[in-house]
Protein backbone atom coordinates (compact mmCIF):
# COMPACT_ATOMS: atom_id res chain seq x y z
CA UNK A 1 0.00 0.00 0.00
CA UNK A 2 2.89 2.35 0.77
CA UNK A 3 6.05 2.87 -1.25
CA UNK A 4 9.11 3.43 0.90
CA UNK A 5 10.50 6.65 -0.53
CA UNK A 6 13.39 8.25 1.41
CA UNK A 7 11.20 10.47 3.58
CA UNK A 8 8.94 7.55 4.51
CA UNK A 9 11.96 5.44 5.37
CA UNK A 10 13.10 8.21 7.71
CA UNK A 11 9.66 8.34 9.36
CA UNK A 12 9.74 4.56 9.76
CA UNK A 13 13.23 4.61 11.24
CA UNK A 14 12.42 7.42 13.68
CA UNK A 15 9.14 5.78 14.73
CA UNK A 16 10.88 2.48 15.47
CA UNK A 17 13.61 4.29 17.44
CA UNK A 18 11.05 6.21 19.51
CA UNK A 19 9.04 3.08 20.32
CA UNK A 20 12.20 1.21 21.34
CA UNK A 21 13.33 4.11 23.54
CA UNK A 22 9.87 4.32 25.09
CA UNK A 23 9.97 0.64 26.06
CA UNK A 24 13.43 1.01 27.57
CA UNK A 25 12.55 4.12 29.55
CA UNK A 26 9.30 2.72 30.93
CA UNK A 27 11.19 -0.34 32.18
CA UNK A 28 13.84 1.90 33.76
CA UNK A 29 11.35 4.22 35.44
CA UNK A 30 9.26 1.29 36.61
CA UNK A 31 12.32 -0.31 38.22
CA UNK A 32 13.75 2.82 39.82
CA UNK A 33 10.60 4.59 41.03
CA UNK A 34 8.25 2.82 43.48
CA UNK A 35 4.66 2.47 42.31
CA UNK A 36 2.04 4.74 43.80
CA UNK A 37 -0.73 2.88 45.60
CA UNK A 38 -3.60 4.06 43.41
CA UNK A 39 -7.25 3.14 43.78
CA UNK A 40 -7.37 1.58 40.36
CA UNK A 41 -8.80 -1.64 38.99
CA UNK A 42 -6.45 -4.40 40.15
CA UNK A 43 -7.82 -7.96 39.86
CA UNK A 44 -6.10 -10.82 41.68
CA UNK A 45 -3.76 -13.14 39.82
CA UNK A 46 -5.31 -16.60 39.56
CA UNK A 47 -2.16 -18.38 38.41
CA UNK A 48 1.17 -18.48 40.24
CA UNK A 49 4.02 -16.44 38.81
CA UNK A 50 7.33 -18.06 37.99
CA UNK A 51 10.72 -16.37 37.77
CA UNK A 52 10.26 -15.66 34.05
CA UNK A 53 6.83 -14.14 34.71
CA UNK A 54 8.39 -11.84 37.30
CA UNK A 55 11.04 -10.85 34.77
CA UNK A 56 8.38 -9.99 32.17
CA UNK A 57 6.43 -8.03 34.80
CA UNK A 58 9.58 -6.13 35.73
CA UNK A 59 10.37 -5.25 32.12
CA UNK A 60 6.87 -4.58 30.82
CA UNK A 61 4.75 -4.03 33.93
CA UNK A 62 4.70 -0.28 33.31
CA UNK A 63 2.51 -0.94 30.27
CA UNK A 64 -0.30 -2.40 32.40
CA UNK A 65 -1.21 0.65 34.50
CA UNK A 66 -4.62 2.28 34.94
CA UNK A 67 -7.05 1.45 32.10
CA UNK A 68 -4.57 -0.98 30.55
CA UNK A 69 -5.47 -3.37 33.36
CA UNK A 70 -9.05 -3.45 32.07
CA UNK A 71 -7.96 -4.39 28.55
CA UNK A 72 -5.66 -7.14 29.86
CA UNK A 73 -8.41 -8.45 32.14
CA UNK A 74 -10.95 -8.54 29.29
CA UNK A 75 -8.48 -10.32 27.01
CA UNK A 76 -7.86 -12.93 29.72
CA UNK A 77 -11.32 -13.46 31.24
CA UNK A 78 -13.83 -11.69 28.99
CA UNK A 79 -16.47 -9.16 30.04
CA UNK A 80 -17.26 -10.30 33.59
CA UNK A 81 -18.01 -7.00 35.30
CA UNK A 82 -20.50 -4.37 34.18
CA UNK A 83 -17.94 -1.55 34.08
CA UNK A 84 -15.74 -3.61 31.73
CA UNK A 85 -18.17 -2.69 28.96
CA UNK A 86 -16.77 0.85 28.91
CA UNK A 87 -13.86 -0.67 26.96
CA UNK A 88 -14.65 -1.73 23.43
CA UNK A 89 -13.71 -5.24 22.22
CA UNK A 90 -11.51 -4.42 19.23
CA UNK A 91 -8.24 -4.11 21.11
CA UNK A 92 -8.78 -7.07 23.50
CA UNK A 93 -9.58 -9.28 20.49
CA UNK A 94 -6.33 -8.19 18.83
CA UNK A 95 -4.46 -9.02 22.04
CA UNK A 96 -6.03 -12.48 22.10
CA UNK A 97 -4.90 -13.08 18.51
CA UNK A 98 -1.40 -11.81 19.32
CA UNK A 99 -1.22 -14.08 22.36
CA UNK A 100 -2.25 -17.08 20.26
CA UNK A 101 0.72 -16.38 18.01
CA UNK A 102 2.90 -16.57 21.14
CA UNK A 103 1.43 -19.92 22.16
CA UNK A 104 4.87 -21.67 22.25
CA UNK A 105 5.81 -19.31 25.09
CA UNK A 106 2.92 -20.64 27.21
CA UNK A 107 5.17 -23.53 28.18
CA UNK A 108 7.33 -21.02 30.06
CA UNK A 109 5.07 -18.05 30.81
CA UNK A 110 1.61 -17.37 32.19
CA UNK A 111 -1.17 -16.00 30.01
CA UNK A 112 -0.79 -12.55 31.57
CA UNK A 113 2.91 -12.45 30.68
CA UNK A 114 2.10 -13.40 27.09
CA UNK A 115 -0.51 -10.64 27.01
CA UNK A 116 2.04 -8.10 28.23
CA UNK A 117 4.46 -9.17 25.50
CA UNK A 118 1.64 -8.88 22.95
CA UNK A 119 0.89 -5.36 24.20
CA UNK A 120 4.51 -4.29 23.79
CA UNK A 121 4.93 -5.80 20.32
CA UNK A 122 1.52 -4.98 18.85
CA UNK A 123 1.23 -1.41 20.10
CA UNK A 124 4.78 -0.66 18.98
CA UNK A 125 3.86 -2.05 15.55
CA UNK A 126 0.58 -0.11 15.38
CA UNK A 127 2.32 3.10 16.44
CA UNK A 128 4.93 2.75 13.71
CA UNK A 129 2.27 1.95 11.09
CA UNK A 130 0.19 4.91 12.28
CA UNK A 131 3.18 7.23 11.75
CA UNK A 132 3.63 5.94 8.20
CA UNK A 133 -0.12 6.20 7.54
CA UNK A 134 -0.13 9.79 8.82
CA UNK A 135 2.75 10.64 6.50
CA UNK A 136 0.88 9.11 3.56
CA UNK A 137 -2.28 11.02 4.51
CA UNK A 138 -0.35 14.28 4.90
CA UNK A 139 1.19 13.96 1.45
CA UNK A 140 -2.27 13.59 -0.08
CA UNK A 141 -4.05 16.29 1.91
CA UNK A 142 -1.40 18.95 2.48
CA UNK A 143 0.24 18.82 -0.98
CA UNK A 144 3.41 19.81 0.85
CA UNK A 145 5.85 16.93 1.38
CA UNK A 146 7.87 18.81 4.01
CA UNK A 147 4.88 19.52 6.24
CA UNK A 148 3.70 15.94 5.88
CA UNK A 149 7.19 14.79 6.85
CA UNK A 150 7.40 17.11 9.87
CA UNK A 151 3.93 16.10 11.04
CA UNK A 152 4.75 12.38 10.92
CA UNK A 153 7.97 12.96 12.87
CA UNK A 154 6.05 14.92 15.50
CA UNK A 155 3.61 12.02 15.83
CA UNK A 156 6.56 9.83 16.83
CA UNK A 157 7.07 12.19 19.80
CA UNK A 158 3.35 12.62 20.47
CA UNK A 159 2.31 14.09 23.84
CA UNK A 160 0.15 10.96 24.07
CA UNK A 161 3.16 8.73 23.39
CA UNK A 162 2.90 6.63 26.54
CA UNK A 163 -0.65 5.62 25.57
CA UNK A 164 0.55 4.61 22.12
CA UNK A 165 2.83 2.05 23.75
CA UNK A 166 1.01 0.99 26.94
CA UNK A 167 -1.90 -1.45 26.98
CA UNK A 168 -4.38 1.08 25.65
CA UNK A 169 -6.32 1.06 22.39
CA UNK A 170 -4.93 4.41 21.14
CA UNK A 171 -2.21 2.97 18.87
CA UNK A 172 -4.58 0.61 17.05
CA UNK A 173 -7.21 3.34 16.80
CA UNK A 174 -4.74 5.88 15.36
CA UNK A 175 -3.54 3.36 12.76
CA UNK A 176 -7.09 2.53 11.66
CA UNK A 177 -8.21 6.16 11.62
CA UNK A 178 -5.27 7.52 9.63
CA UNK A 179 -5.42 4.60 7.20
CA UNK A 180 -9.18 5.06 6.72
CA UNK A 181 -8.67 8.77 6.07
CA UNK A 182 -6.01 7.96 3.50
CA UNK A 183 -8.32 5.52 1.72
CA UNK A 184 -11.06 8.15 1.62
CA UNK A 185 -8.65 10.63 0.05
CA UNK A 186 -8.03 8.03 -2.65
CA UNK A 187 -11.76 7.94 -3.36
CA UNK A 188 -12.28 4.48 -1.85
CA UNK A 189 -15.36 5.28 0.22
CA UNK A 190 -16.35 1.74 1.07
CA UNK A 191 -12.86 0.61 2.02
CA UNK A 192 -12.62 3.71 4.16
CA UNK A 193 -16.02 2.99 5.69
CA UNK A 194 -14.98 -0.54 6.68
CA UNK A 195 -11.79 0.77 8.31
CA UNK A 196 -13.76 3.44 10.16
CA UNK A 197 -16.12 0.69 11.32
CA UNK A 198 -13.17 -1.29 12.66
CA UNK A 199 -12.00 1.87 14.44
CA UNK A 200 -15.47 2.16 16.02
CA UNK A 201 -15.05 -1.36 17.41
CA UNK A 202 -11.90 -0.10 19.14
CA UNK A 203 -13.06 3.25 20.56
CA UNK A 204 -16.47 4.90 20.79
CA UNK A 205 -15.28 8.19 19.28
CA UNK A 206 -14.88 6.32 16.01
CA UNK A 207 -18.58 7.07 15.53
CA UNK A 208 -17.66 10.70 14.87
CA UNK A 209 -15.89 9.50 11.72
CA UNK A 210 -19.24 9.30 9.95
CA UNK A 211 -18.75 13.04 9.36
CA UNK A 212 -15.88 12.32 6.94
CA UNK A 213 -18.00 9.94 4.89
CA UNK A 214 -21.09 12.17 4.84
CA UNK A 215 -19.02 15.21 3.85
CA UNK A 216 -17.36 13.24 1.04
CA UNK A 217 -20.73 12.06 -0.28
CA UNK A 218 -22.23 15.56 -0.08
CA UNK A 219 -19.31 17.07 -1.98
CA UNK A 220 -19.77 14.49 -4.73
CA UNK A 221 -23.49 15.28 -4.79
CA UNK A 222 -23.02 19.04 -5.15
CA UNK A 223 -20.27 18.67 -7.76
CA UNK A 224 -22.57 16.64 -10.02
CA UNK A 225 -25.89 18.28 -9.06
CA UNK A 226 -26.38 20.22 -12.30
CA UNK A 227 -24.63 17.71 -14.55
CA UNK A 228 -26.74 14.61 -13.89
CA UNK A 229 -30.37 13.94 -12.88
CA UNK A 230 -30.76 15.79 -9.51
CA UNK A 231 -33.42 13.42 -8.17
CA UNK A 232 -31.35 10.38 -9.03
CA UNK A 233 -28.30 11.94 -7.41
CA UNK A 234 -30.29 12.80 -4.27
CA UNK A 235 -31.59 9.24 -3.93
CA UNK A 236 -28.08 7.92 -4.46
CA UNK A 237 -26.78 10.27 -1.76
CA UNK A 238 -29.45 9.21 0.73
CA UNK A 239 -28.84 5.54 0.04
CA UNK A 240 -25.07 5.85 0.37
CA UNK A 241 -25.30 7.83 3.60
CA UNK A 242 -27.76 5.32 5.10
CA UNK A 243 -25.55 2.34 4.25
CA UNK A 244 -22.41 4.07 5.53
CA UNK A 245 -24.09 5.05 8.80
CA UNK A 246 -25.33 1.47 9.18
CA UNK A 247 -21.86 0.06 8.50
CA UNK A 248 -20.14 2.45 10.90
CA UNK A 249 -22.68 2.02 13.69
CA UNK A 250 -22.94 -1.77 13.44
CA UNK A 251 -19.95 -2.60 15.73
CA UNK A 252 -21.29 -0.27 18.42
CA UNK A 253 -24.81 -1.71 18.15
CA UNK A 254 -23.58 -5.32 18.28
CA UNK A 255 -21.48 -4.58 21.35
CA UNK A 256 -24.45 -3.01 23.14
CA UNK A 257 -26.61 -5.98 22.18
CA UNK A 258 -24.02 -8.39 23.56
CA UNK A 259 -24.10 -6.52 26.88
CA UNK A 260 -27.90 -6.72 26.85
CA UNK A 261 -27.81 -10.49 26.41
CA UNK A 262 -25.38 -10.82 29.33
CA UNK A 263 -27.20 -8.67 31.89
CA UNK A 264 -30.84 -8.40 30.79
CA UNK A 265 -31.82 -11.82 29.48
CA UNK A 266 -32.52 -14.76 31.81
CA UNK A 267 -30.06 -17.61 32.00
CA UNK A 268 -27.10 -15.52 30.78
CA UNK A 269 -25.03 -15.76 33.97
CA UNK A 270 -21.83 -17.74 33.64
CA UNK A 271 -19.49 -19.21 36.24
CA UNK A 272 -16.93 -16.82 37.69
CA UNK A 273 -13.78 -17.89 39.57
CA UNK A 274 -14.15 -17.42 43.31
CA UNK A 275 -11.37 -14.77 43.69
CA UNK A 276 -12.95 -12.63 40.96
CA UNK A 277 -16.38 -13.09 42.50
CA UNK A 278 -15.01 -11.98 45.85
CA UNK A 279 -13.45 -8.93 44.20
CA UNK A 280 -16.89 -8.00 42.86
CA UNK A 281 -18.33 -8.25 46.38
CA UNK A 282 -15.50 -6.26 47.96
CA UNK A 283 -15.44 -3.48 45.38
CA UNK A 284 -19.14 -3.37 44.52
CA UNK A 285 -18.72 -4.49 40.90
CA UNK A 286 -21.95 -5.66 39.24
CA UNK A 287 -21.92 -9.05 37.56
CA UNK A 288 -24.53 -10.88 35.49
CA UNK A 289 -26.25 -12.75 38.34
CA UNK A 290 -29.89 -12.50 37.33
CA UNK A 291 -30.59 -9.11 38.90
CA UNK A 292 -31.29 -6.76 36.04
CA UNK A 293 -29.49 -3.38 36.23
CA UNK A 294 -31.62 -0.25 35.73
CA UNK A 295 -30.45 0.39 32.16
CA UNK A 296 -32.13 -2.85 31.02
CA UNK A 297 -35.52 -1.14 31.37
CA UNK A 298 -34.60 1.90 29.28
CA UNK A 299 -36.36 2.42 25.95
CA UNK A 300 -32.91 2.31 24.38
CA UNK A 301 -30.85 0.11 26.72
CA UNK A 302 -27.31 1.38 26.16
CA UNK A 303 -24.88 0.08 28.75
CA UNK A 304 -22.16 2.41 27.50
CA UNK A 305 -24.12 5.56 28.40
CA UNK A 306 -25.04 4.09 31.78
CA UNK A 307 -21.43 3.23 32.66
CA UNK A 308 -20.11 6.62 31.66
CA UNK A 309 -22.78 8.29 33.76
CA UNK A 310 -22.71 6.02 36.83
CA UNK A 311 -19.11 4.85 37.13
CA UNK A 312 -17.16 7.77 35.65
CA UNK A 313 -19.55 10.69 36.19
CA UNK A 314 -19.21 11.75 32.56
CA UNK A 315 -21.69 14.39 31.46
CA UNK A 316 -22.14 17.98 30.36
CA UNK A 317 -20.01 20.29 32.58
CA UNK A 318 -19.90 17.69 35.39
CA UNK A 319 -16.12 17.91 35.54
CA UNK A 320 -16.12 21.66 36.09
CA UNK A 321 -15.15 21.62 39.77
CA UNK A 322 -12.49 23.55 41.62
CA UNK A 323 -10.63 20.39 42.59
CA UNK A 324 -10.19 19.53 38.89
CA UNK A 325 -8.12 22.65 38.13
CA UNK A 326 -4.85 20.62 37.87
CA UNK A 327 -6.46 18.37 35.26
CA UNK A 328 -7.64 21.39 33.29
CA UNK A 329 -4.07 22.70 33.37
CA UNK A 330 -2.82 19.36 32.00
CA UNK A 331 -5.22 19.68 29.06
CA UNK A 332 -4.47 23.37 28.41
CA UNK A 333 -1.60 22.92 25.88
CA UNK A 334 -3.63 20.57 23.68
CA UNK A 335 -6.69 22.81 23.97
CA UNK A 336 -4.70 25.90 22.97
CA UNK A 337 -3.01 24.07 20.09
CA UNK A 338 -6.28 22.92 18.49
CA UNK A 339 -8.05 26.23 19.18
CA UNK A 340 -5.14 28.12 17.57
CA UNK A 341 -5.28 25.79 14.56
CA UNK A 342 -9.03 26.38 14.14
CA UNK A 343 -8.64 30.16 14.44
CA UNK A 344 -5.78 30.26 11.92
CA UNK A 345 -7.67 28.22 9.36
CA UNK A 346 -11.04 29.95 9.75
CA UNK A 347 -9.54 33.45 9.48
CA UNK A 348 -7.67 32.36 6.34
CA UNK A 349 -10.70 30.80 4.59
CA UNK A 350 -13.76 32.39 6.26
CA UNK A 351 -16.21 32.01 3.36
CA UNK A 352 -15.08 28.48 2.57
CA UNK A 353 -15.71 27.51 6.21
CA UNK A 354 -19.12 29.22 6.27
CA UNK A 355 -20.20 27.18 3.25
CA UNK A 356 -18.87 24.00 4.93
CA UNK A 357 -16.46 23.39 2.08
CA UNK A 358 -19.32 22.95 -0.42
CA UNK A 359 -18.40 25.88 -2.69
CA UNK A 360 -18.66 25.08 -6.35
CA UNK A 361 -16.97 28.25 -7.58
CA UNK A 362 -13.48 28.59 -6.15
CA UNK A 363 -11.81 30.42 -9.04
CA UNK A 364 -10.06 32.88 -6.77
CA UNK A 365 -8.61 30.01 -4.77
CA UNK A 366 -7.74 27.93 -7.82
CA UNK A 367 -5.48 30.70 -9.17
CA UNK A 368 -3.28 30.41 -6.13
CA UNK A 369 -4.28 27.30 -4.19
CA UNK A 370 -3.21 27.14 -0.54
CA UNK A 371 -0.76 24.39 0.34
CA UNK A 372 0.13 22.72 3.60
CA UNK A 373 -2.10 23.15 6.63
CA UNK A 374 -4.05 25.92 4.86
CA UNK A 375 -5.04 23.59 2.02
CA UNK A 376 -8.78 23.42 1.38
CA UNK A 377 -8.70 19.65 1.92
CA UNK A 378 -7.80 20.20 5.56
CA UNK A 379 -11.23 21.68 6.32
CA UNK A 380 -13.01 18.44 7.20
CA UNK A 381 -10.11 17.36 9.44
CA UNK A 382 -10.26 20.69 11.22
CA UNK A 383 -13.99 20.31 11.86
CA UNK A 384 -13.34 16.82 13.21
CA UNK A 385 -10.70 18.17 15.62
CA UNK A 386 -12.97 21.03 16.72
CA UNK A 387 -15.87 18.65 17.43
CA UNK A 388 -13.64 16.35 19.48
CA UNK A 389 -12.26 19.34 21.39
CA UNK A 390 -15.71 20.73 22.22
CA UNK A 391 -17.15 17.37 23.24
CA UNK A 392 -14.07 16.39 25.23
CA UNK A 393 -13.79 19.76 26.94
CA UNK A 394 -17.46 20.02 27.90
CA UNK A 395 -18.56 16.44 28.54
CA UNK A 396 -15.51 14.33 29.41
CA UNK A 397 -12.74 14.19 31.97
CA UNK A 398 -10.72 16.94 30.38
CA UNK A 399 -7.28 15.51 31.16
CA UNK A 400 -7.92 12.79 28.56
CA UNK A 401 -8.02 15.44 25.80
CA UNK A 402 -4.31 14.90 25.14
CA UNK A 403 -4.66 11.23 24.18
CA UNK A 404 -8.21 11.69 22.89
CA UNK A 405 -7.07 14.14 20.21
CA UNK A 406 -3.52 12.84 19.85
CA UNK A 407 -4.76 9.44 18.66
CA UNK A 408 -7.62 10.72 16.50
CA UNK A 409 -6.80 13.98 14.74
CA UNK A 410 -3.97 14.64 12.26
CA UNK A 411 -4.48 18.39 12.87
CA UNK A 412 -2.63 17.97 16.18
CA UNK A 413 0.52 17.24 14.15
CA UNK A 414 -0.11 19.17 10.92
CA UNK A 415 -0.58 22.54 12.58
CA UNK A 416 2.69 22.38 14.60
CA UNK A 417 4.41 21.24 11.40
CA UNK A 418 2.96 24.32 9.67
CA UNK A 419 4.29 26.56 12.45
CA UNK A 420 7.73 24.95 12.34
CA UNK A 421 8.01 25.34 8.58
CA UNK A 422 6.93 28.98 8.49
CA UNK A 423 8.33 30.32 11.76
CA UNK A 424 11.57 28.43 12.30
CA UNK A 425 14.53 30.12 10.51
CA UNK A 426 16.72 27.03 10.81
CA UNK A 427 14.32 24.94 8.74
CA UNK A 428 14.10 27.65 6.10
CA UNK A 429 17.89 27.61 5.70
CA UNK A 430 17.98 23.87 4.97
CA UNK A 431 17.60 23.71 1.20
CA UNK A 432 18.85 20.15 0.72
CA UNK A 433 16.47 17.27 1.39
CA UNK A 434 17.04 15.58 4.77
CA UNK A 435 17.95 12.26 3.11
CA UNK A 436 20.26 13.66 0.40
CA UNK A 437 23.88 12.49 0.76
CA UNK A 438 26.22 15.18 2.02
CA UNK A 439 29.65 16.05 0.68
CA UNK A 440 32.70 15.60 2.85
CA UNK A 441 33.30 19.36 3.06
CA UNK A 442 29.73 20.13 4.18
CA UNK A 443 29.17 22.82 6.78
CA UNK A 444 28.65 21.83 10.43
CA UNK A 445 24.91 22.55 10.03
CA UNK A 446 24.67 20.12 7.13
CA UNK A 447 26.50 17.42 9.10
CA UNK A 448 23.71 17.33 11.70
CA UNK A 449 21.32 14.35 11.70
CA UNK A 450 19.04 13.93 8.66
CA UNK A 451 15.98 14.08 10.88
CA UNK A 452 14.85 17.71 10.98
CA UNK A 453 13.39 17.35 14.48
CA UNK A 454 16.76 16.11 15.72
CA UNK A 455 18.40 19.03 13.93
CA UNK A 456 16.21 21.44 15.85
CA UNK A 457 16.96 19.71 19.14
CA UNK A 458 20.69 19.86 18.42
CA UNK A 459 20.32 23.61 17.83
CA UNK A 460 17.90 24.25 20.70
CA UNK A 461 19.42 27.57 21.77
CA UNK A 462 19.16 29.09 18.31
CA UNK A 463 15.58 27.93 17.68
CA UNK A 464 12.69 30.38 17.69
CA UNK A 465 10.35 30.70 20.66
CA UNK A 466 7.54 28.96 18.79
CA UNK A 467 9.77 25.99 17.99
CA UNK A 468 10.93 25.68 21.59
CA UNK A 469 7.34 25.82 22.84
CA UNK A 470 6.19 23.13 20.41
CA UNK A 471 9.10 20.75 20.92
CA UNK A 472 9.17 21.51 24.64
CA UNK A 473 5.52 20.54 24.96
CA UNK A 474 5.88 17.34 22.90
CA UNK A 475 9.04 16.18 24.67
CA UNK A 476 7.88 17.14 28.17
CA UNK A 477 4.62 15.23 27.87
CA UNK A 478 6.42 12.32 26.20
CA UNK A 479 8.86 12.02 29.13
CA UNK A 480 6.50 12.90 31.98
CA UNK A 481 3.94 10.48 30.63
CA UNK A 482 6.43 7.63 30.92
CA UNK A 483 7.62 8.79 34.33
CA UNK A 484 4.18 9.18 35.91
CA UNK A 485 1.84 6.80 34.09
CA UNK A 486 4.11 3.77 34.38
CA UNK A 487 4.25 4.17 38.16
CA UNK A 488 0.50 4.55 38.79
CA UNK A 489 0.79 8.31 39.21
CA UNK A 490 -1.98 10.57 37.79
CA UNK A 491 -1.51 11.57 34.19
CA UNK A 492 -3.63 12.41 31.16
Amino acid sequence: MWTLDPSRKEVLRFAVSCRALTLVLQALFNAVIPDHQAEAFSPPRLTPSGSLDQLVEGLLGGLSRWDAEHFLFIAEYGYLYEHNFAFFPGFPLVLVVGTELLRPLRLLLSLRSCLLISVALLNSLFSVLAAVALHDLGCRVLHCPRQAFYGALLFCLSPASVFLTAGYSEALFAFLMFTAMGQLERGRSWTSGLLFALATSVRSNGLVSIGFLIHSQCRSFFSSFMVQNPLRQLLKLMGSVFLLVLTLGLPFALFQYYAYTQFCLPGSARPIPEPLLQLAVDRGYRIANGNKPPWCSWKCPLIYSYIQDTYWNVGFLRYYELKQVPNFLLATPMTMLVAWAVWTYVTTHPWFCITLGMQRDCKALEKKPALGFLSLQVFVYLVHAAVLLLFGGLCMHVQVLTRFLGSSSPVVYWFPAHLLQHQEPLLRTIEIMPWQPLAGNSSPLQKLPRNCIMRLLCNWKTCSLVTRCILGYFLTYWLLGLLLHCNFLPWT
